[in-house]
């Protein structure tokens, strides 16, 4: 590898802003802010969203019912399309 072009490599803390959970993790990302994590100081940047927030890991996302969607779609669109072999 060449010297001196590559990012730094470093211990990060990303923060969940709406939580305030702490994420200790490896990254080359830039931060002038810093945190205290488990009695050491690192770089800390804040996420809008994280796993300990997102829905779809809280257990908390709303799936869309799709009970008769297809059958509500073939009554909208019965009339348009290919038609039958049998008009022929």
């Amino acid at each position: 590898m060449q010297a001196e072009i590559h990012p730094d490599y470093r211990q990060v803390v990303f923060i969940d802003a709406s939580t305030g959970k702490k994420f200790l993790s490896a990254s080359t990302v830039t931060s002038n802010d810093t945190t205290d994590f488990e009695g050491k100081e690192y770089p800390a940047v804040r996420m809008d969203i994280t796993s300990d927030s997102h829905p779809f890991y809280t257990g908390k996302q709303k799936f869309t019912q799709a009970d008769g969607a297809v059958d509500k779609f073939n009554k909208k669109f019965a009339g348009f399309g290919f038609k039958n072999n049998e008009d022929k």
